[in-house]
């Protein structure tokens, strides 16, 4: 158990963080939006046609594809 001295030293002392603001909101953005991309490629590929290929599937998450990546040759 802790004594008088003890007691009357801890109470003087402010708990407080050492750091103000916690996370940097532009890494958090940057964080959420790559997971984000990561699910949705993931949700396309597991839905994709069998003859799509992995490549294809990126190419339409990421907004570059071309009529030729989204038709079966």
């Amino acid at each position: 158990m802790a004594g008088p001295d003890q007691a009357a030293r801890h109470s003087s002392e402010v708990l407080h963080q050492t750091r103000k603001g916690g996370p940097c909101p532009m890494k958090m953005a940057v964080g959420g939006i790559a997971i984000a991309a990561t699910l949705g490629y993931f949700v396309l590929y597991s839905k994709k046609k069998p003859e799509a290929s992995a490549l294809d599937v990126a190419k339409v998450v990421s907004g570059v594809a071309k009529p030729e990546n989204t038709r079966p040759r």
